[in-house]
């Protein structure tokens, strides 16, 4: 059974938010293997958390990354997004060889789009099994 709605509270406001965000690996190139996921993941809750959101959801695949997040109305998601990116490029990188030379100068990580969906129209149920029915790489 699913959840009943919970709400999160700030000093001056009670907001229930979610945004749905897909991030593409440059040029789409598969280069996730499990052991980067898993990594990502711990990234981007530490991201989350000092953005004082919650990363509700993760999954992924070899080539792009599905990501569920709760986040209080003072963030601007673009700027979530930015960090999300940011740090998990630079931390990838600098942990795994792989991944830094699985690019030209080894300079990004991620494509320079990404998509951002609002969650008010769908309830959070079917956006998080759609998610946790994403596939992963095999370990």
């Amino acid at each position: 059974m699913d959840n009943p709605v919970s709400f999160r509270a700030g000093r001056h406001v009670v907001y229930n938010m979610h945004v749905h965000l897909v991030f593409v690996t440059k040029y789409r190139d598969p280069v996730f293997a499990a052991a980067h996921l898993r990594r990502t993941e711990q990234i981007m809750r530490d991201v989350c958390a000092d953005f004082e959101a919650e990363l509700v959801e993760f999954n992924g695949e070899p080539n792009h990354v599905h990501l569920l997040v709760n986040y209080p109305p003072k963030i601007a998601v673009s700027k979530l997004v930015n960090s999300l990116k940011g740090v998990s490029s630079r931390l990838l990188r600098k942990e795994f060889e792989d991944l830094r030379f699985a690019y030209w100068q080894g300079l990004r990580l991620w494509s320079g789009s990404y998509f951002a969906g609002s969650v008010g129209g769908a309830p959070i149920s079917v956006v998080r099994r759609y998610i946790e029915q994403q596939s992963r790489p095999p370990l």
